[in-house]
C-alpha cells in the first residue's frame, strides 16, 4: 500500500495537489457551508460556485484514479467485503505510521502542537460529513449514521459534543488552526472527505471514508493522548483523544454491521465504491503522515 505516496511525491505534477488550490478548495468549503442571508450577488457566486464545483470533481477524480484497480479487487459478497474492509486497519495506507509512537513517546509540547494544529485545521466535523451523508440513505445505514450522528453531538448534551472538545483542545494548547497556516496534505484530507460527503454522487464513497476513520482512529487516538498525558495534559483537558481510543472501536462494529453489509447486500455494485472511498481516505491520511514527519523529523 505504499505506493500510494509515491503520488504525494508528485504533487507538483498536479493541479489539485498544491497549497494554492487546496487553500482556495478549503477557503470556499468554508463559506459555502456556513449559513448565510441572501444576497443581491446570488448569480455570481452561483458561478463561482459551478467553477468550484468542476475543480473539486476534478481533485476526487484524481484521488479516485489511484486506488480504482485495488478497490476494485474488493469482494462483492457482504461477509468477504466487511473481511476486506476491516483488514484494511492493518494492511490500508499509512496504518502502523512510525509518527505516532514518537509522538506518544518522545514529541515535545511544541512539537504536539504542531501537529494538533495540522489536525484541527483540516478537521472537516464527523458530524457535519455524516448528516450530509445520511441523505436519502437506505433505512438500515440511515438509522445507523442516525445513531453516530446522535453520539458525535453528546446524546443531547453540550458537554458531550465532539466538537467543543476538540475546540477546547485548541484552547488549552494555545494553537492557530488556521487555513494559511496548514500543510496542503491536511487541506487535502478535509476536502476530500468534503467533497464526498457533500455530493450525492461520492455517497458510497463517503460511507466507506467515514466508517474507514472510525475503523483505524482508535489505536493513533490512543498515542496522540498518551503524549498528551507525557506534557501534562489533565484528563478533562485530553478527552477528545480519550473518547475516541475506545468509542470509536464500538462505532467502527456497529457501522460495519448496519452501514457496510447491508447496503453490499443490497446493491453488490456498492462495494466497489465504499471501497474506493475507504482507499482514497487512507491515502490523504498517509500522505499527511508523511508530510508532517518531513516537517517534524526535517526530512
Amino acid at each position: 500500500m505504499t505506493k500510494y505516496l509515491g503520488v504525494a511525491a508528485r504533487g507538483t505534477q498536479s493541479q489539485f495537489l498544491t497549497n494554492s488550490f487546496q487553500r482556495e478548495l478549503a477557503h470556499w468549503n468554508r463559506e459555502r457551508l456556513a449559513p448565510q442571508f441572501p444576497h443581491a450577488d446570488w448569480q455570481a457566486t452561483m458561478e463561482r460556485d459551478t467553477r468550484m464545483l468542476r475543480l473539486e470533481g476534478g481533485f476526487i477524480e484524481e484521488l479516485r484514479s489511484a486506488v480504482r484497480a485495488d478497490a476494485a479487487r474488493a469482494p462483492t459478497d457482504p461477509d468477504a467485503f466487511i473481511g476486506w474492509f476491516e483488514r484494511l486497519k492493518e494492511v490500508g495506507p499509512g496504518q502502523g505510521d512510525s509518527l505516532f509512537p514518537w509522538l506518544a513517546e518522545e514529541a515535545s509540547r511544541d512539537e504536539l502542537r504542531w501537529f494538533f494544529e495540522q489536525e484541527a485545521a483540516g478537521e472537516a466535523g464527523f458530524d457535519d460529513l455524516v448528516a450530509f451523508t445520511q441523505v436519502k440513505l437506505p433505512t438500515p445505514a440511515k438509522l445507523e449514521l442516525a445513531r453516530n450522528y446522535w453520539d458525535e453531538m453528546g446524546r443531547g448534551n453540550a458537554k458531550g459534543m465532539h466538537g467543543p472538545m476538540l475546540d477546547a483542545l485548541v484552547e488549552t494548547l494555545e494553537v492557530d488552526p488556521v487555513i494559511e497556516n496548514t500543510v496542503w496534505e491536511s487541506l487535502a484530507l478535509a476536502n476530500a472527505m468534503t467533497g464526498m460527503a457533500t455530493s450525492r454522487r461520492f455517497a458510497w464513497h463517503s460511507i466507506g471514508a467515514l466508517g474507514v476513520i472510525e475503523l483505524t482512529a482508535p489505536g493513533r487516538s490512543a498515542m496522540v493522548a498518551q503524549g498528551l498525558r507525557r506534557i501534562g495534559l489533565s484528563d478533562r483537558e485530553r478527552r477528545y483523544f480519550d473518547l475516541h481510543a475506545v468509542l470509536d472501536v464500538k462505532h467502527s462494529a456497529d457501522w460495519n454491521r448496519e452501514a457496510l453489509r447491508p447496503l453490499v447486500v443490497e446493491d453488490p455494485r456498492r462495494a466497489a465504491a465504499i471501497a474506493e472511498g475507504a482507499l482514497m481516505r487512507l491515502m490523504c491520511g498517509a500522505r499527511c503522515f508523511e508530510r508532517y514527519r518531513s516537517e517534524l523529523w526535517g526530512g
